[in-house]
């Protein structure tokens, strides 16, 4: 072996050894993907083949006549409440993972209308926490699927024709080129919009409430074999980790995509350039943020003392 080889096949292993330096290697090869990605699809924008296709699928698909025009405020407020819930949600649910040892335990009282004949179960504050979340964000669940039914606004993120795919792929080569799909959210929302909100509300949401209801201890005994233990394990942290990466895109895309017009119609209901719906925004992730540092045990626990016993 040469002097060159050797030293080589040195240098390999040294970086193989060194997780940090591994890191900035994948990170360099995603960068690098990602810039042929874009490259590509230019490319192919310019070609007889991608006009056509962009001509013929804009990006987006046509809603049914019925279909009602604008975000209604009820919206807005469901809106805020899902993302507050979902945030909180997360992060309880990473304090379950990463808490070693819980410093207190929280025990239903066995009175009222609460009372059974079995003795409740005793369970980390952490865990409460996670769990008490989980009901008031399947209870607004509830109420926007029933708001959204009853109002004919679910014909703006269910898909009602077949051609919302090849929209969809349209979309996604338009963001990718970086010369992105025209933009009307208050009208109609992108063919990938479309998907990502239909995935979100109808596959991801009831993923991970049946998974996480059957790792609490509210789960049925008696359905046990139906949904393993592990496999909810399996299910529950992916799709925990969806619902971040639909976050982050979600947020990114609404500030790059025309932030004031966006945040109007996701906050203040209107359809316009003014300011509200951006001091609305500014006011929900204040509001967010202050509940996200106030998951302390303090907090907590006084929290949780108001509807169980608290020990250690």
């Amino acid at each position: 072996m040469s002097l060159t080889t050797k030293e080589g096949a040195r240098t390999a292993d040294k970086a193989a050894g060194n997780p940090a330096l591994k890191k900035i290697w994948i990170a360099v090869g995603v960068v690098l993907v990602l810039a042929l990605l874009v490259l590509a699809a230019r490319w192919w924008r310019g070609t007889a083949a991608g006009e056509q296709f962009l001509a013929a699928y804009p990006g987006h698909s046509a809603l049914p006549q019925n279909a009602p025009t604008g975000i209604p405020a009820w919206l807005g407020w469901q809106h805020f409440l899902n993302a507050f819930f979902m945030v909180l949600i997360i992060r309880s649910g990473w304090l379950i993972r990463t808490t070693a040892r819980p410093k207190a335990y929280w025990t239903r009282n066995n009175t009222g209308l609460f009372k059974t004949k079995t003795k409740p179960k005793k369970i980390s504050l952490e865990i409460w926490l996670h769990l008490s979340l989980d009901v008031l964000w399947i209870v607004n669940g509830v109420v926007f699927i029933v708001l959204l039914f009853a109002t004919g606004a679910w014909m703006r993120i269910v898909p009602t024709s077949w051609d919302i795919f090849p929209n969809a792929l349209s979309a996604g080569l338009q963001y990718l080129s970086l010369d992105w799909p025209a933009e009307n959210g208050w009208l109609n929302y992108n063919a990938l919009q479309v998907l990502a909100y239909f995935a979100i509300v109808f596959l991801a949401a009831p993923v991970s409430a049946i998974t996480g209801l059957r790792m609490s201890p509210a789960w049925p005994a008696k359905l046990d074999k139906a949904l393993p233990m592990e496999a909810a394990r399996k299910v529950h942290f992916p799709a925990m980790l969806f619902f971040v990466g639909f976050l982050v895109m979600h947020v990114l895309l609404v500030l790059l995509t025309g932030a004031r017009a966006n945040l109007n119609h996701m906050f203040a209901a209107r359809s316009d350039d003014g300011w509200l719906g951006v001091i609305m925004f500014v006011v929900a992730v204040a509001v967010t943020a202050g509940a996200w540092f106030a998951c302390k045990p303090v907090v907590i626990r006084a929290l949780a003392g108001m509807s169980g016993k608290i020990s250690k």
